[in-house]
């Protein structure tokens, strides 16, 4: 069973408005003319850096990419790899979570990685860590290098 949180202890008050707005704002420059499904994502990297990213989809489905590769990509391409907590938001009324795909990306850079889930107006939030989502994970220790 997952561990589901109400604070948000890793971030100020002001941060934490903060890093819901970008989430927020990032869901509206979706491009998903295919599912109608725009999600917005924030991530704030442990130096205080934000970068923010949004679902893109294809005519090709399976070369599009979610709003939490996006975001992580965006940092690590801007050589920031250590990840402080992450946001993420759909139009949904109740608050949605990371596919699969996209908690494995994750781990890559942060097993243990806190993760705020939104409703679409920001009015409801939990907050589950990496590794409830995604128990006896693989990630690059598991490689034996």
């Amino acid at each position: 069973m997952v561990a589901i949180h109400k604070d948000h202890k890793e971030l100020t008050d002001e941060q934490f408005a903060g890093l819901k707005e970008k989430c927020l704002k990032a869901r509206e420059t979706s491009y998903s003319p295919y599912s109608k499904f725009r999600v917005g994502c924030a991530l704030i990297t442990t130096t205080g850096e934000t970068f923010t990213g949004t679902n893109v989809e294809n005519a090709s489905y399976g070369a599009g990419i979610c709003a939490e590769r996006c975001a992580i990509t965006k940092a690590v391409s801007d050589g920031f790899s250590k990840f402080l907590v992450l946001a993420i938001c759909g139009d949904t009324e109740d608050t949605i979570s990371p596919c699969g795909i996209c908690r494995q990306f994750i781990r890559e850079f942060a097993p243990k990685l806190p993760i705020f889930m939104f409703n679409k107006d920001g009015s409801k939030f939990i907050k589950v860590y990496l590794q409830d989502l995604l128990p006896l994970s693989f990630g690059p220790e598991s490689l034996g290098n």
